[in-house]
């Protein structure tokens, strides 16, 4: 019998606790596969916010523990726009609102001036009037400058809401003028005030949370340099930052970026308990036969090499099932109705690549000790035990 052909058998011959252990290994790795990947796709959102508008630079407030909650004057954006270097600039304003009527927590708000260029890179699907700005009120009415409001196309499914229809916000009913998509499936499950409006209602007159930047002329990283280096001389408070660099270093990516790591370890460690206990029992059970191995000449490195390749085979496949149960969990996750405009899963080769690393670390942790425990075997004593 060929050597790989006896690695196979070895591993059919239990199969019921192969199986089992397949099962944990593969749940791991959808684990890890899954966390990475919803953490990859959370940053990917976030950074398709800045990508549709071509944002090359982003300008907060330094000193912000959090840059999503950072307050600056909204002021700042018509002296960035002077700038040489600089094509345009647009305040915008975050904030996190609730349509508590709906069940909906958690909405991202976004405050944006009636006449940004910003509202140009939204696709409409719907508006109640194509002769007026899409945040103005609608016509006829007696207040000017509130109670409207744009809905993402993601959020507008979720409450069931159309162009022309009223939402509840702090008790008081809201136009929506408009049903706007976006590259960004952030953006798609997002709120578009108007920026006088949302700084009312969140009695933050004059602020804003960032400030998007265009440069003129194309990018170059001196053109880049040169920008940052003239924002920081209009203020020291101000903090401009290239857009990769602003999504990268922000905390709230940091810290999903972390907790995907630190719930995937947890999997890991289980999925490696799970591997040796299961290679320890199938060296103990098969004293005989190695003894029987190591008399007709085998050598230590072979019967080694025989426990690391179970052992690795059983991973292998687990990687390549928990790959694909991921994909299915979080496709299924992204397109449940609560997580639909929120969850944009993004599980790519790198990631695959990873958890295929992993499986492969798993399987030789898991093999070390019953490796060694078999390379120690003497045949007379593995006759005498039996």
């Amino acid at each position: 019998m060929r050597f790989i052909a006896l690695v196979g058998k070895n591993l059919i011959r239990r199969p019921f606790r192969s199986a089992l252990t397949l099962l944990a290994l593969a749940t791991a790795i959808a684990a890890v596969v899954a966390l990475l990947g919803i953490s990859q796709g959370f940053t990917r959102s976030f950074a398709d916010v800045y990508a549709a508008h071509s944002v090359d630079i982003v300008v907060s407030r330094q000193g912000s523990a959090d840059r999503l909650s950072s307050s600056i004057d909204e002021e700042y954006a018509e002296k960035i726009a002077q700038l040489a270097e600089v094509d345009r600039a647009a305040a915008v304003l975050l904030e996190t609102m609730s349509l508590e009527e709906d069940g909906v927590y958690g909405v991202p708000s976004m405050g944006i001036s009636r006449d940004s260029w910003l509202l140009d890179d939204y696709q409409l699907t719907g508006q109640i009037d194509s002769n007026s700005s899409r945040i103005d009120s609608p016509p006829g009415s007696q207040d000017e400058v509130s109670h409207t409001v744009m809905l993402g196309v993601h959020l507008a499914d979720r409450v069931g809401v159309q162009v022309g229809e009223s939402i509840s916000l702090f008790e008081e009913p809201y136009t929506v003028t408009g049903i706007f998509e976006s590259p960004s499936t952030w953006e798609n499950g997002s709120m578009i005030f108007p920026l006088e409006d949302l700084q009312k209602l969140t009695d933050r007159a004059g602020q804003a949370t960032y400030i998007n930047v265009v440069l003129a002329g194309g990018v170059s990283g001196e053109k880049a340099t040169a920008a940052i280096q003239k924002i920081q001389a209009i203020d020291a408070k101000l903090l401009p930052l290239a857009t990769a660099e602003f999504v990268e270093t922000d905390t709230r990516m940091q810290l999903a970026g972390a907790m995907a790591w630190m719930t995937s370890v947890i999997a890991l460690v289980i999925g490696t308990i799970g591997t040796l206990n299961t290679m320890l029992t199938s060296v103990m059970e098969r004293t005989r036969e190695i003894g029987i191995l190591r008399a007709i000449g085998w050598p230590k490195r072979r019967v080694v090499s025989m426990i690391i390749l179970e052992s690795c085979g059983l991973a292998l496949l687990a990687s390549v099932l928990g790959s694909g149960l991921a994909m299915l969990l979080t496709w299924g996750l992204s397109h449940a109705p609560a997580a639909k405009g929120i969850l944009s899963p993004s599980i790519d080769v790198r990631i695959i690549l990873q958890g295929f690393v992993l499986a492969v670390g798993i399987g030789l942790l898991g093999a070390i000790l019953p490796a060694w425990r078999a390379a120690r075997m003497l045949p007379t004593e593995a006759f005498r035990e039996h």
